[in-house]
């Protein structure tokens, strides 16, 4: 199993890293460059079709590693319809992959971008890739969900986390970083809770592209992840944790993806009250504003660093709550968030300080430039 990760990850890393510069000329052939505005915190044109090569990197991996794991009689295609979800999930990726792309080059209407993640997750659930039943705390039976319902969760469930992480692209390496980071949580996870390896394999592979992407997305980037990237980033990690969790009916199992992407999950549930609230209006969600957590930080004066560096913290301390909760129990895991908040509380104001000094040097610097 131990090589098949290995493979998954190296392979998948060293196509994102390798390719990227590739999608950096074909963005600004084809016109899929962000510009300087308000809302934005570039400062100059910046390409965005850097998520095509994050999809070269996981698509060149999986299906690698598919392929031999088939022929070593490691998966059994057969079994539990596995085939026909796999199948599903590719399908749902050209969808949702073609729809941002155009949205990347030429900009499309909020809805019909909606409509393509839609439709991709409609594909993932007519696969037979469902929620479909999981364990009630405190009771021995299982809930089976009805089938209508199990449907609904399920395009719910890949919509939702699909949105949650394009809405929380708004700084280099933010949205790519924070998926890393569910990813690893997701693959602890998966280990402990004996998940099938196909899921195992297709975590390490996202996890790989995303590492090989990173240098060239961090601040100061070179290129953006685009829609294409962030929307897949999404759709990815929401399918392949139902992949996952699909055969463990336990409530802490299927609660702690959740958990790992509790933050951008957060942010995309204010978000659409805050707009509604400030609007008054259903269709006032697809209005774009500055309220995200990211710009909420950077208002109050750190830099895009210092702001990316804090969510990555609480991601990952989300992270290894979720793997406290499913490997220790609840009153470890309990315990454990209440010491970070602890910590956190007691150097909060030194932090502040140190931040504050860090920010009047660099502005010192810049006027000392200027003169």
């Amino acid at each position: 199993m131990w090589g098949d990760i290995a493979i998954a990850f190296l392979l998948a890393f060293i196509t994102a890293f390798v390719i990227t510069p590739y999608t950096i000329r074909l963005a600004k052939k084809v016109g899929a460059v962000d510009m300087p505005e308000d809302r934005r915190v570039n400062k100059k044109p910046m390409p965005r079709l850097g998520g095509l090569a994050v999809i070269a990197g996981f698509l060149i991996s999986a299906i690698y590693l598919v392929i031999s794991m088939y022929i070593e009689k490691k998966i059994d295609f057969s079994q539990d319809g596995l085939s026909k979800q796999l199948l599903g999930f590719l399908v749902g990726l050209i969808i949702l992959g073609i729809t941002c792309f155009v949205d990347d080059v030429k900009g499309i209407k909020p809805l019909v971008k909606l409509a393509g993640q839609i439709l991709a997750a409609m594909a993932v659930a007519s696969s037979g890739l469902l929620i479909d039943n999981f364990t009630i705390p405190f009771k021995e039976n299982n809930l089976v969900l009805n089938e209508v319902f199990s449907y609904i969760l399920t395009i719910g469930w890949i919509v939702g986390i699909t949105n949650a992480i394009n809405l929380i692209d708004g700084l280099d390496g933010l949205s790519s970083g924070i998926t890393l980071i569910a990813c690893i949580s997701l693959l602890i996870i998966f280990s402990l809770n004996e998940s099938p390896l196909i899921a195992i394999v297709l975590i390490t592979a996202l996890a790989g592209a995303i590492v090989g992407f990173l240098p060239y997305n961090f601040n100061p980037a070179k290129t953006f992840i685009g829609d294409v990237g962030s929307n897949f980033l999404g759709y990815a990690i929401a399918v392949i944790s139902i992949l996952g969790v699909a055969k463990t009916y336990t409530a802490i199992v299927i609660i702690a993806p959740i958990m790992v992407l509790a933050l951008p999950i957060f942010d995309t549930i204010w978000a659409i009250i805050r707009r509604i609230i400030k609007t008054k209006s259903i269709k006032g969600v697809f209005q774009a504003d500055k309220g995200h957590l990211h710009h909420k930080l950077m208002a109050r004066g750190y830099t895009q660093r210092q702001s990316v560096f804090i969510l990555y913290g609480i991601t990952a301390t989300l992270g290894m709550v979720a793997i406290i909760l499913l490997d220790s129990g609840i009153w470890k895991a309990v315990s454990f968030a209440l010491l970070v908040i602890a910590i956190v509380a007691i150097g909060y104001k030194d932090i502040l300080h140190l931040r504050e000094e860090e920010t009047q040097s660099e502005t010192t610097s810049e006027r000392k430039e200027k003169e």
